[in-house]
């Protein structure tokens, strides 16, 4: 009766196993100094930075009001913005120095599904220094490359944001 229970179980969590081990991470920069600068606007101190990305893929840093976002650039070249300011956190916010993209390996090439960025937002107005890391869950689709979960700092918070990325093609777009 134990086996059939764990025949069971594992018919159960087979599929999930498989959906989860056809992806890997890889990691791009992020940081300005590691990046191509775009534009700066002398007045203001906006600036925009396009860093390295995967398989022809490319990430645009646009730095402005002290908010931080990416704009995905996909390898026809159309851009697709996260909005992290509107999406995750109003407050001000820098990215973290890398970005971590969940990969699928088809006919030997690298096929990008999602994005993973950590996002550092101020948003305790009596202690503007505290910040609050959230990692920031992108899908990447041809039909629309949006951000698809918000994961809040806490234990596992990396596992819990690369479970969201291997799930983010079924998951709607998050609203601001």
């Amino acid at each position: 009766m134990k086996s059939i229970r764990f025949a069971g179980l594992f018919v159960l969590l087979f599929p999930l196993g498989l959906a989860a081990a056809g992806l890997e991470s890889v990691y791009t920069e992020l940081d300005a100094k590691k990046c191509k600068t775009l534009s700066v606007d002398k007045e203001t101190g906006d600036s925009e930075q396009q860093c390295p990305g995967v398989a022809g893929f490319k990430l645009k840093v646009s730095d402005g009001d002290l908010r931080q976002s990416v704009t995905v650039v996909d390898p026809q070249g159309k851009e697709h913005p996260l909005e992290y300011w509107s999406v995750i956190s109003g407050g001000f916010s820098t990215l973290g120095p890398k970005a971590e993209w969940r990969v699928e390996k088809q006919g030997g090439k690298l096929v990008p599904k999602a994005l993973i960025v950590r996002v550092n937002a101020s948003e305790n107005p009596d202690d503007p220094n505290k910040k609050t890391s959230y990692l920031a869950v992108a899908k990447l689709a041809p039909a629309k490359t949006c951000v698809t979960a918000k994961i809040p700092p806490g234990p596992k918070m990396n596992e819990l944001a690369r479970e969201a990325a291997d799930a983010a093609a079924d998951r709607p777009c998050l609203q601001p």
